[in-house]
């Protein structure tokens, strides 16, 4: 399936578009905070010094009732703002899983056997194995150096509250039962990304072995897939004005003085996102050369979008065709890129081992090597069997502080700034997997020329 040409000049003014949009919401959204929102703020700010102190449970109580009651208003406040945001992502995942089946079935089948499936996929997975490893061991050695916890010395939270996240412990069992679905139709209704990798792949297989008739399948499966990135067009015309609400959202909830608070981590963590940035450009620059460049400018729309909405898979169609449009073939793209969205997020990786020590040094920890180490092990493996899990990152974090014996309230010193982690998590993402597909794509021997739709 080859993606329908687009003007150079439309995807351009789509990009200005999202651009004006994410200044027009950070605006907004400073002036909301400013004059509605600023003595609310101020209040919580208050309230969770006064339960840092642990003063008595029925004080207690009332403290944690007033908080909740705030937000709640504060929530209620800057819902208009956060539906256009809700709406266009509820959009998107009404696209991802039939675009996923359909694209993937086509590709295997123009692979043709098990043996070729296999070869791909096994180059595949050991880039997304090294990847991986990279970005967790980057973050292990910059926290290291960085040392944000103890420079910091932020109040810690008391051990009895609540952060409202729940663990995620290792569990053979659970993953794979992750991996494989019990029902097709139930693992498309939960955009269960890598379960339907898996029914695709025994899909694409069984159409490409019956022959003759499979060919009915395939073009069937290539004219949906048409058809949905003709609804994916559509859809993200409505990208700028969702961009607009999730900004004002972000922006006018946290304020500008939990970034100064927050200002090291938050500047240290974005440090160490370029880091990997850099790092993973030049193993791909190894592998294709200076079309890395061309590359990182050809999905440059989707990795705004990603940061602008703090959500990768908002930016799982437009990433597909950018791909395309920039030489990948369709059947490395559609086998590739689904299966970087359970195993392959860069971003979120990172921010794993280095939230997990941010709050070891926080408590006064020291963790020997051997330990981080272990944890950055446990981490490579947890994470692979909760994608698609909301706050998947915060999940997996918790449940590694339980195995390490750190407090998992701990986790409370990043919720408040973690919306805007988020947005550099998704995009490094978003990039993390462009990158891979289009190494796989050159050994295939499958990276054709840029199209000159990409502008």
């Amino acid at each position: 399936m080859e993606p329908s040409a687009a003007k150079p000049k439309v995807v351009n003014r789509l990009t200005v578009y999202i651009l004006l949009a994410m200044v027009l919401g950070i605006g907004l959204g400073f002036a909301i905070n400013q004059i509605w929102i600023a003595e609310e703020n101020q209040r919580l700010e208050v309230i969770g010094k006064e339960l840092l102190t642990n003063p008595a449970e029925e004080i207690r109580a009332a403290f944690l009732e007033e908080q909740k009651q705030l937000r709640q208003s504060i929530d209620k406040l800057l819902e208009p703002f956060s539906l256009l945001s809700d709406i266009f992502l509820r959009l998107i995942k009404m696209i991802v899983a039939p675009l996923v089946f359909t694209t993937l079935v086509v590709g295997v089948a123009k692979l043709g056997d098990l043996s070729s499936v296999g070869r791909i996929g096994g180059k595949t997975l050991m880039w997304f194995i090294g990847a991986s490893l990279i970005s967790l061991l980057l973050g292990m050695v910059l926290v290291n150096l960085f040392k944000p916890g103890t420079m910091m010395n932020l109040p810690l939270p008391d051990t009895s509250l609540d952060t409202g996240i729940q663990s995620s412990g290792l569990s053979l069992k659970g993953f794979l039962y992750h991996i494989f679905p019990s029902s097709a139709i139930d693992a498309m209704a939960k955009n269960e990304i890598l379960q339907i990798v898996v029914f695709s792949l025994f899909f694409g297989v069984g159409t490409a072995a019956i022959g003759e008739q499979g060919k009915v399948i395939i073009h069937f499966m290539d004219a949906a897939a048409h058809v949905i990135l003709k609804v994916t067009g559509y859809v993200m015309s409505f990208a700028p004005v969702a961009v607009f609400g999730a900004m004002t959202a972000v922006v006018a909830k946290q304020g500008l003085g939990i970034l100064k608070t927050y200002s090291l981590f938050i500047g240290e963590f974005y440090l160490s996102l370029v880091v990997l940035w850099v790092v993973l450009g030049t193993a791909c620059f190894i592998v294709i050369g200076k079309r890395v460049f061309s590359l990182i400018k050809a999905v440059r729309e989707p990795i705004i979008l990603a940061f602008s909405t703090s959500s990768s898979e908002a930016a799982f169609p437009k990433t597909m065709a950018q791909l395309q449009q920039f030489g990948c073939k369709d059947k490395i793209v559609s086998f590739v890129l689904p299966l970087g969205y359970s195993f392959n997020l860069d971003g979120s990786m990172m921010y794993m081992t280095f939230a997990s020590l941010f709050i070891a040094q926080s408590y006064g920890i020291d963790l020997p090597i051997s330990t981080q180490i272990s944890m950055l092990l446990v981490l490579m493996l947890t994470s692979k069997g909760i994608a698609g899990v909301p706050r998947a990152s915060l999940v997996v974090i918790a449940g590694t502080l339980a195995t390490f014996n750190i407090p998992e309230v701990g986790l409370a010193l990043l919720l408040g700034i973690d919306p805007l982690l988020d947005m550099g998590r998704s995009a490094t993402n978003v990039v993390g997997n462009s990158l891979a597909t289009a190494v796989i794509s050159k050994w295939e021997n499958e990276l054709g020329p840029e199209s000159s739709s990409n502008g």
